[in-house]
């Protein structure tokens, strides 16, 4: 028997979440068991303990999108007892359960080596929303990011993703300025290496003019809706927009102008189903260009005790920086 924060659903609909013992036949099927030894808390783990938001089909249910810990048992030859292993997206956590438990089973393609230069601690201090930060950055430099370009904007930037991507970006030499509707954050993120702070109300509103002064040579964006409409008519010409997030909704009230006359490019980042070498790479890259002493200041402890109150907590907007869950605390 081991420790897990299983979610029910009652006959009336209402979902709730608490730390029960389980046993490891409950587990789903897979090819890998893993010793689970820390996991994270992001958006969709927010919904996934509480209402489910769509992602969940069947209770009772494990959450837990992201872990990392060290392999039980293989039926796959990729895949040793020993290998540390750490897991993002595939629906793990939503449809299958997740790393929210001190035992994990999952499909052996699902997982990747834990880089060297990464512990497992560290490892879901990154979690997905630094994993999807590295992917814009990467996706970002992929179509012509370089330093020297000018500013790059982070929005939703005091955020998991966003705290990620400030730190990366800043730490390969870029001006970084951070879009934070939370005045108090922004001593944080100046010691993430942003250089400038964007107050969220100067850049959330939509503009008649489809263009506006050239201003970004890059931005990561976790909000959409009308802050993505506003900023596409502010990038330089030729530069790019990493859409990662919906933070601020799904709509997108824009023109195709800034793609027309200035060569805008906007770039959807899916973590969920990344195929296996490139989060290979991304990983080994967070591993040589995210600095770990900002890593660890952006990190908040918690245990699974503490889950429910920090899935409802994020997704009021109001957990900061990263949330590294030890399961066996």
């Amino acid at each position: 028997m081991f420790n897990a924060l299983v979610v029910e659903k009652n006959d009336e609909g209402k979902t709730s979440a608490s730390v029960s013992q389980i046993s490891e036949d409950m587990l789903p099927e897979g090819d890998v068991t893993v010793a689970v030894e820390y996991s994270t808390v992001n958006y969709k783990d927010g919904l996934c303990i509480g209402p489910g938001g769509g992602l969940v089909r069947n209770y009772p249910h494990v959450p837990g999108i992201d872990f990392a810990g060290t392999v039980e048992s293989s039926d796959d030859d990729r895949y040793k007892p020993g290998d540390k292993v750490v897991l993002t997206g595939w629906r793990v956590g939503e449809a299958h359960w997740g790393g929210y438990a001190q035992k994990a089973r999952v499909k052996a393609d699902w997982l990747v080596p834990l880089p060297d230069g990464l512990d497992t601690q560290q490892a879901m201090a990154v979690g997905t929303a630094g994993f999807t930060a590295m992917l814009a950055v990467m996706a970002l430099e992929d179509h012509g990011l370089k330093t020297g370009n000018g500013p790059v904007l982070v929005t939703g930037a005091a955020g998991g993703v966003g705290s990620v991507a400030t730190a990366i970006l800043a730490n390969l030499g870029h001006e970084v300025a951070g879009v934070t509707g939370r005045p108090e954050t922004a001593e944080y993120l100046t010691s993430l290496g942003a250089s400038q702070i964007v107050a969220r109300e100067d850049i959330n509103e939509t503009t008649k003019r489809p263009l506006e002064a050239e201003t970004w040579a890059g931005c990561i964006d976790a909000v959409g809706g009308d802050m993505l409409a506003r900023v596409l008519g502010q990038m330089k010409y030729g530069a790019s927009v990493s859409a990662v997030g919906l933070a601020g909704g799904a709509a997108l009230p824009a023109t195709v102008i800034p793609f027309l006359l200035r060569g805008v490019n906007l770039l959807g980042i899916d973590s969920v189903m990344q195929p296996y070498d490139n989060r290979v790479r991304a990983w080994e890259r967070i591993a040589k260009d995210l600095p770990m002493d900002k890593l660890s200041a952006m990190v908040q402890p918690a245990t699974l005790g503490d889950l429910p109150g920090l899935g409802r907590d994020i997704l009021k907007g109001q957990v900061r920086g990263r949330v590294v869950v030890d399961v066996n605390a």
